[in-house]
């Protein structure tokens, strides 16, 4: 459980997460889900319930402790998160400087295997105003991985990148996975690259998860027809109406309820005309 300014934001959260796979996180705007990702990591302190990695219940720890922790898993952040008064190599080496005793030389060596292996190595003195926003992102990751991590966390990767980019972050980070074998939690709403990169998938509803399964599951779900979709739960329904992209289900009618379109738009939605989502591109 999670609390601000006592309202509860995530509640009755039960995921787990096994070694080498990737679990794709999902839900809309407020759903919580970034909150969780911050838990996980130890960045906020949890209310209630636990938080276990690498066998260890990080729930209650000190800073030192969880600091300890923090040198198991590396964590891509939205923006990237690099320096810019750092070249890419030294934000790279930073970790590494910080949290080990490793020779310069060595450190070195470490920073242009990391860097080939996002495919950035000759780029390696530029700074990150003199890159583009993908590169942003694949040198983010080289930097998680400079202490090798057996966990990565993503926050959202393909925020703000071109469908082609988004696709090239996405085989990245799948041939990453096969390549070191490192476990992977990835935030997103972007469904194109959700389908592409999960071996599990979990939705994340007004703070609860609504549930966790394979990826065959969820495909499944976003296939069925409206005739197919007839007597399921809301629950179904409203991860269903999410994967579609759709703009009738539950999730527009919770708005109509609260008075959304009214207030935003000064009618109510059914005078809208609703245009049917768009059809994902990527197989």
């Amino acid at each position: 459980m999670k609390k601000f300014d006592g309202v509860t934001v995530l509640e009755s959260i039960d995921l787990d997460v096994y070694p080498g796979e990737t679990m794709v996180v999902m839900g809309g705007s407020g759903s919580g889900k970034s909150t969780l990702l911050r838990c996980m990591i130890g960045t906020h302190e949890v209310d209630g319930g636990s938080i276990e990695l690498f066998g260890q219940d990080i729930c209650g720890l000190d800073e030192e402790e969880l600091n300890e922790v923090r040198k198991k898993f590396g964590i891509l952040f939205q923006s990237g998160a690099l320096f810019n008064s750092m070249t890419l190599a030294e934000n790279v080496a930073l970790p590494l400087r910080e949290h080990t005793e490793l020779d310069q030389e060595i450190i070195d060596i470490q920073v242009k295997i990391k860097l080939e292996l996002v495919g950035l190595r000759e780029h390696a003195d530029k700074f990150p105003a003199q890159i583009s926003g993908g590169m942003k992102k694949r040198a983010g990751l080289a930097r998680a991985l400079a202490l090798d991590p057996k966990i990565l966390f993503y926050d959202e990767p393909s925020a703000g990148l071109d469908p082609v980019t988004s696709a090239q972050i996405d085989q990245l980070m799948m041939a990453l996975s096969k390549q070191l074998g490192v476990t992977s939690v990835v935030v997103t709403h972007e469904m194109d690259s959700a389908f592409t990169i999960a071996d599990r998938m979990a939705m994340l509803d007004q703070g609860r998860m609504l549930c966790v399964d394979e990826r065959s599951w969820f495909e499944h779900l976003r296939d069925l027809d409206d005739e197919q979709a007839k007597g399921m739960d809301e629950d179904r329904r409203l991860v269903r109406q999410f994967l579609r992209g759709s703009p009738d289900g539950p999730l527009t009618a919770r708005r109509d309820e609260q008075g959304y379109s009214e207030d935003l738009f000064g009618m109510t939605m059914d005078r809208v005309t609703r245009t049917p989502s768009v059809e994902p591109t990527r197989g």
